[in-house]
């Protein structure tokens, strides 16, 4: 199924193939491996900190590049790629609510919004300057400016990138995102923020949810707070961004014959579920589950990526997109500190 493809085409697709030899069943097998043994190794010590997301990845490609991915497997883990991580981008709808993002004020709202465009655009300044190819950068610039790895699994809808793109690019925001979580605390005291302050940079600047708890509620349960409202009111700039690089793709790419890059027309879902959970919301009893099910779907979404890539196609791009993302993660980080002294 090509990237072309509308969300809602996918699961009939995908249960096309299942008549075919083998179907998805070996491969979703496989990934469902990939996905237990990456939550599985979050409980070791040390390890809580990465989500099972970014352990997947990193094992899915460990696996591929050394034991190899068997043919029969390959529908399966082009399933999870696809359908799977487009239902988990509309599930994420179910941890957001307009209220939530209300809350942070219009100051606050403005300062993530201005910091997101920002990034977003310096970020492909930089790349431009570093010689970094244009959907590595995309990629890269969506999980810096937006929300990590859902981020770029959404983009990459627009940028229809390689799966090395989309694996370095997860390594990458992963790699600085996990430095701002252990570095915040510390940078926060010596900027002399209080907690709603800290919270507020928090969410406005570091790329994955959790790595925004594991930093906020590390100043203090006010912070906490004050950092997950934030965080999630940016994960609600994904629909409106992603949409924005779909329209921008569709306008460089009409001067060229059929050329019709494609419109990720299940981040509507993901809108269509936000506004479900503010008006209308799920049962208490129904919600954990709700959030299990759609970081499962995440992780097997991205263990099957990791299970696509190609290790010497990753090193073969150099330093380059690591310093983009280097130099994205500085620039997010001052920029929106910058915001919240000055707004805040």
């Amino acid at each position: 199924m090509s990237a072309s493809e509308s969300f809602l085409s996918a699961p009939v697709a995908s249960k096309a193939t299942v008549k075919r030899a083998g179907g998805v069943w070996p491969g979703l097998v496989l990934v469902g491996v990939i996905t237990g043994a990456g939550y599985s190794l979050r409980e070791m010590p040390g390890l809580v900190i990465f989500s099972p997301m970014i352990l997947a990845v990193i094992i899915g490609m460990l696996f591929a590049n050394t034991v190899g991915v068997a043919a029969n497997t390959k529908e399966g883990i082009r399933f999870s790629q696809k359908t799977l991580l487009r239902l988990a981008i509309v599930l994420l709808g179910f941890q957001l609510t307009v209220d939530q993002a209300a809350s942070i004020g219009l100051g606050g709202f403005g300062i993530i919004a201005v910091t997101l465009v920002t990034t977003f655009l310096f970020t492909l300044g930089v790349a431009r300057l570093l010689g970094v190819e244009r959907r590595l950068a995309q990629l890269i610039a969506a999980g810096t400016s937006i929300c990590g790895a859902s981020a770029i699994v959404a983009a990459n809808a627009v940028t229809n990138a390689r799966d090395e793109d989309v694996a370095y690019a997860v390594a990458s925001i992963t790699l600085f995102g996990t430095v701002a979580m252990l570095a915040y605390p510390l940078l926060g005291a010596l900027a002399g923020l209080d907690q709603n302050a800290f919270g507020l940079w928090a969410g406005a600047s570091i790329h994955e949810v959790a790595q925004v708890i594991g930093a906020a509620f590390q100043y203090g349960a006010q912070a906490g707070e004050a950092g997950t409202v934030s965080k999630l009111t940016r994960v609600a700039l994904l629909a409106p961004m992603v949409f924005a690089m779909g329209f921008a793709a569709r306008r460089s790419g009409g001067g060229e014959s059929g050329a019709r890059p494609p419109m990720p027309w299940f981040v509507l879902g993901f809108v269509a579920v936000v506004l479900w959970n503010s008006f209308v919301g799920l049962p208490d009893t129904v919600r954990p589950l709700v959030v299990f099910v759609t970081t499962l779907m995440l992780t097997m979404g991205l263990a099957a990526m990791g299970l696509n890539a190609n290790v010497s196609e990753i090193r073969s791009r150099g330093l380059a997109p690591l310093l983009l993302a280097l130099s994205a993660f500085v620039f997010i980080a001052g920029f929106s500190l910058l915001l919240v002294k000055l707004l805040g």
